[in-house]
């Protein structure tokens, strides 16, 4: 099994040595502003025959590496600001901090990805086929992301009560979304070819 600390999509989160009872209890309410602008950054609105920006930004990714083996750093930038800004709000409703997520600091999410030298790094036809061979990936996150729901549900329950949130749960939850940055980063950021690991560690 490949090292996964030397992976080319690494995430890590600040772990809280407590938190505010009352921005935990009222999560929901609060967070509905910022989780609204990401829902028209990565959702389809109006009709249907038009997409979103991460849908048009996967497609064109795809055409760009099959076509002109080229991954535009701008374009990676892009990928790049919009994977950590959706990482701050997953930390912030997942209850991970209590910092709002901004749309320009890092804060407590520490999201990074190697820039591809494409020629050398990626196979160009490989885009069109890594949906297929992540599958089992995307199973096994299934699985996990259910466990990562219970997993909150606990720790909301732990703060309210105690100011904190265990650490255990806090490890298990960063572990699920380190993977599916992984994940994200084969199938669908193309930054990377190296096959992820089957793992929840840095």
């Amino acid at each position: 099994m490949p090292e996964t600390h030397d992976y080319p999509a690494r995430l890590g989160i600040d772990y809280p040595e407590e938190h505010d009872r009352i921005r935990v209890l009222f999560r929901i309410i609060i967070a509905i502003p910022i989780i609204a602008l990401l829902l028209i950054l990565t959702t389809r609105f109006a009709r249907e025959d038009t997409v979103s920006i991460s849908t048009g930004l996967f497609l064109a990714t795809i055409l760009m590496i099959v076509v002109r083996q080229r991954y535009p750093r701008w374009w990676f930038d892009f990928v790049l600001e919009l994977a950590r800004f959706t990482c701050r709000i997953a930390a912030y409703m997942f209850l991970m901090t209590d910092k709002y997520p901004s749309t320009e600091e890092e804060q407590t999410c520490h999201l990074e990805l190697d820039y591809p030298d494409v020629p050398n790094d990626l196979n160009r036809w490989l885009p069109l086929v890594k949906w297929v061979l992540s599958l089992p990936h995307f199973i096994v996150l299934i699985f996990l992301s259910i466990g990562v729901l219970g997993a909150v549900i606990v720790a909301w329950i732990s703060i309210l009560l105690t100011q904190t949130y265990p650490r255990v749960l806090f490890d298990y939850v960063e572990g699920v979304m380190r993977w599916w940055t992984r994940y994200a980063a084969y199938t669908f950021w193309l930054v990377t070819d190296r096959y992820p690991p089957f793992s929840l560690n840095e």
